[in-house]
């Protein structure tokens, strides 16, 4: 009998000191871009979106794939690609990040969510945001790191 899994990631992780570098006029180019990193190695991005300090990624991957990896190589080629093509020399990811499996029933709800962040944050921070993922997830975490 063959293999059949479905394993999919709804990652999250902002800027360097949340600095709002995120500028409407290329962000959903950087977007795409981060898509196409998934891509790249056999994943299987399926929503990508955020805000002008953050960003979240819903992506499938391989049961070979190692989540940490990716998540480092997307981070390491966006960076690349922001210093690149935008000409914003000191842009930097956050360290660590937020990873929460996701059902195959909850990819619709999380597509939408990640699809609405723009609206998402006229009323909530990432801060906020991030608690509350955390929180709902059961994921113990230290707040002095969010901060």
């Amino acid at each position: 009998m063959s293999t059949y899994l479905s394993l999919h990631y709804h990652v999250v992780f902002s800027t360097r000191n949340r600095v709002a570098s995120l500028d409407a006029q290329w962000r959903n180019r950087l977007f795409e871009y981060m898509g196409g990193t998934v891509r790249g190695p056999g994943g299987y991005p399926q929503g990508v979106g955020g805000w002008i300090d953050h960003v979240h990624l819903l992506f499938g991957l391989k049961a070979t794939h190692v989540l940490a990896d990716v998540v480092r190589e997307i981070k390491k080629a966006s960076t690349a690609w922001v210093r690149d093509e935008v000409r914003l020399a000191g842009f930097q990811w956050q360290e660590g990040y937020g990873a929460f499996t996701v059902g195959y029933r909850e990819r619709d709800r999380i597509k939408r969510y990640i699809a609405n962040q723009e609206d998402h944050h006229r009323a909530k921070t990432y801060l906020h945001e991030v608690e509350a993922l955390y929180r709902e997830a059961e994921i113990e975490f230290d707040p002095k790191y969010l901060v």
